[in-house]
């Protein structure tokens, strides 16, 4: 494994520091006023659009597409957008300006990879255009969707069409202006073995039936303009065309879907984490109580220390989950994948919750990002899975491998 970037990532690093310097950090205020005003509620930043013509002319654009969707991708592996997906993380609305948030890159990935020219032409080119938004529709509220077979959320033929009834929840996106497209998984094949019964279907979100039912809070906030809301879908009808690759698909393209999206959500935690030590060091050199600055003290170097070690660590483990995917596939490197997705939002959850401590009362105030990083991180570790589904699943592949090995 070699881990040193090449001339080109490092060429993108530097132009995306650069970018996020001139135009990123120095709209943080304006950005976080805006869409915390309740007058604001539901609509974009007015800064938005500006920022995204800039990046996109600076060919800081969709730089999360794997290269193996070739004319769609700007050529990145999964290992070399790793550092960018970092650096965007430091301020986590940033991604949106490079057409690189979630849920929209999973989204591009299921298009380009198993989308019908006819699909990708309607829905994935205005996407990589960044002129719509979109949402995952999967998780339900009478089931646990941390097992995927529960969803009962149902997609019938009928004719032409297919017609959906069900509920969903913890809809990401859905609330966003521009978000003009659902990906809807769902139960097709009642009768077949449970991991071939589900199905995943595109739905325009102005189609008759879909229905918000309420807007969802995330510890207190409404997290505008994207939000987070429960759906109600009643006879929802949508020709047949409309389905991805085939009836009892949706579980191969939601593992599709997961795997890269794991290493960008992992990667833009190790972002918020460097950044929480980076304030952290800063806060604690120039702040002095009872005689001494607070650098000056034992347990606060050790913070600073412990931090800096998980900061590396996680970030290595990352690298080398990106790297097994670009060589082997997401297959082979599901067991990485898992690990990471395990270790880096609770590692950043820490490390910023370190940080808060060192600023005091200001820590759980807006004045710094720190706050944001740590609710975010424990949200994080149920989205996408909970951590206690990847380390059972994690823990039963290591304990069958070891004991099918020789004992030594």
């Amino acid at each position: 494994m070699q881990f040193e970037h090449t001339d080109k990532v490092k060429a993108l690093i530097a132009r995306l520091e650069a970018f996020m310097d001139a135009h990123i950090y120095p709209n943080e205020d304006a950005y976080h006023h805006f869409v915390h005003d309740p007058a604001n509620l539901w609509q974009e930043w007015p800064g938005m659009e500006d920022l995204k013509a800039k990046a996109r002319a600076e060919g800081l654009w969709n730089l999360f597409l794997p290269h193996e969707y070739g004319e769609f991708s700007p050529g990145l592996t999964n290992l070399e957008y790793a550092p960018l997906a970092e650096i965007m993380g430091r301020v986590p609305w940033s991604s949106q300006v490079f057409n690189c948030s979630a849920p929209d890159t999973g989204n591009m990935e299921v298009l380009a990879k198993y989308g019908s020219p006819e699909q990708q032409a309607q829905w994935l080119t205005p996407l990589l255009n960044g002129e719509i938004r979109s949402a995952y529709v999967m998780t339900e509220p009478q089931v646990a969707s941390s097992d995927a077979t529960n969803l009962e959320l149902t997609i019938l033929p009928d004719g032409d069409d297919y017609v959906l009834n069900g509920r969903k929840w913890w809809i990401s996106g859905a609330m966003h202006p521009r978000c003009d497209l659902f990906l809807v998984m769902g139960k097709t094949l009642l009768d077949n073995p449970r991991h071939a019964q589900h199905s995943t279907i595109i739905v325009p979100r102005s189609t008759p039936g879909v229905t918000i039912v309420r807007n969802q809070t995330v510890f207190g906030s409404m997290n505008s303009p994207g939000g987070e809301c429960e759906l109600k879908f009643e006879n929802v009808r949508v020709p047949k065309s409309n389905l991805i690759l085939g009836e009892g698909r949706g579980f191969e393209i939601a593992q599709g879907r997961l795997g890269p999206g794991r290493i960008h959500h992992c990667m833009r935690s190790i972002g918020q984490a460097q950044r929480a030590l980076e304030i952290m060091a800063r806060r604690v050199e120039n702040r002095v109580a009872f005689g001494k600055k607070l650098s000056d003290q034992s347990s606060i170097r050790q913070d600073v220390a412990r931090s800096y070690c998980e900061i590396e660590m996680a970030r290595l483990l990352t690298f080398k989950a990106a790297d097994q995917m670009d060589r082997y596939g997401n297959k082979v490197a599901k067991d990485l994948i898992a690990a990471i997705k395990v270790v880096a939002p609770q590692m950043a959850q820490t490390i910023a919750d370190r940080a808060l401590q060192a600023h005091g009362g200001m820590g759980v105030s807006d004045d710094t990002p720190i706050a944001y990083f740590f609710t975010l991180n424990r949200y994080l570790r149920i989205a996408d899975g909970p951590d206690e589904v990847h380390m059972s699943q994690l823990g039963k592949q290591k304990i069958r491998e070891y004991n099918q090995q020789n004992a030594r």
